[in-house]
């Protein structure tokens, strides 16, 4: 089955519901529109006798930047890319919200849990997540892939390059990592009825060198983030995913942009730059990945608690001098 046929499959299968309310890749409509450009192309050749017969597809089309597809393809497909992405992040900071509950909310679900089943809710919405993210992913990489073929250009690869840039990519989001993590917490990779419909995610080496999250997703889609801290050189504690998408240790991030432990990655200065891609401003929208952070707590109890005690002995030391300061400062010292 052609992918075409499968996404629109998809979109009329059983989260229909779903896709109703949310925006998806309008895969058909940018078909068309590389069609229209195709056939306007082919037929400008022919009056112009500018192709001979033994001319390669790569070297036929002579219209690398076409304006057509310039204005209606690449505008439209980052509008669509910019609002998966949105709705993707959000949705998935929801689920994952309610998984990690406190207080009176955790109350509540507990009570709701009497009379409707909370975690199977959940879980359901995390596979119908998955499956949004997975098969948009492939549509976009499909259509640019044909857009590359029809003109003859690098301008899809280059397209790939500005969605990386914008931080829209869709299978490089932190917030893919965290669903992973709630999947490995809710233990559905010991269920064999999950393991086929909301993919595979293993969480290999923890207690070794070279700690990594694999993720297979629907139509043998295959990621792998490798969780150790590039700054300490060790697996990832209290992570925090950058702007940027580098993970670091929160102690570690905190150290990299100059601000104490207790103030939080947040507070860093504007100008701060992520100490792998130096990219300026990454700090301020941080995500602090809990799902990730619970995961290293279950599988590695002994390092989980050497390195809290250690995060918790040097914010008490950062503190105190921090107050020392302040208080030097007011009477004058």
């Amino acid at each position: 089955m052609k992918f075409g046929e499968t996404f629109t499959e998809y979109l009329h299968g059983e989260e229909e519901w779903f896709l109703e309310k949310y925006r998806y890749v309008e895969y058909k409509k940018l078909k068309k529109v590389l069609k229209k450009c195709k056939t306007c192309n082919s037929t400008r050749s022919d009056d112009e006798h500018i192709i001979s017969s033994a001319t390669s597809l790569s070297d036929s089309c002579q219209y690398q930047s076409c304006p057509w597809c310039d204005q209606m393809f690449f505008e439209e497909l980052m509008k669509e890319a910019y609002d998966i992405a949105g709705c993707f992040k959000s949705r998935v900071r929801h689920l994952l919200h309610l998984h990690v509950a406190t207080g009176m909310q955790r109350y509540m679900m507990r009570l709701r849990r009497c009379f409707t089943d909370e975690k199977q809710a959940l879980i359901h919405e995390g596979h119908i997540l998955i499956q949004y993210i997975t098969m948009n992913a492939i549509a976009i990489r499909k259509i640019l892939k044909k857009y590359d073929k029809v003109h003859g250009s690098e301008n899809g690869k280059n397209f790939k390059l500005k969605m990386r840039a914008e931080r829209i990519e869709l299978l490089h989001s932190p917030w893919l990592i965290e669903l992973g993590a709630f999947y490995l917490n809710s233990g559905l990779d010991k269920v064999g009825n999950f393991k086929n419909s909301f993919g595979r995610v293993s969480c290999e080496n923890i207690n070794e060198d070279q700690p990594v999250m694999k993720l297979m997703l629907p139509n043998s889609i295959e990621l792998e983030f490798d969780l150790v801290c590039a700054i300490c050189l060790e697996t990832v504690f209290n992570p925090y995913a950058l702007k940027c998408g580098h993970i670091f240790c929160k102690a570690c991030a905190c150290s990299s942009a100059s601000v104490m432990i207790f103030q939080g990655v947040k507070a860093a200065p504007q100008c701060s730059k992520c100490p792998i891609c130096r990219e300026v401003g990454v700090y301020a929208e941080a995500v602090h990945m809990i799902e990730l952070h619970l995961l290293l707590k279950i599988r590695s109890k002994e390092y989980w608690k050497e390195r809290m005690m250690g995060e918790r002995s040097e914010m008490v030391k950062q503190s105190k001098m921090f107050w020392n300061e302040q208080t030097m400062q007011m009477i004058g010292f």
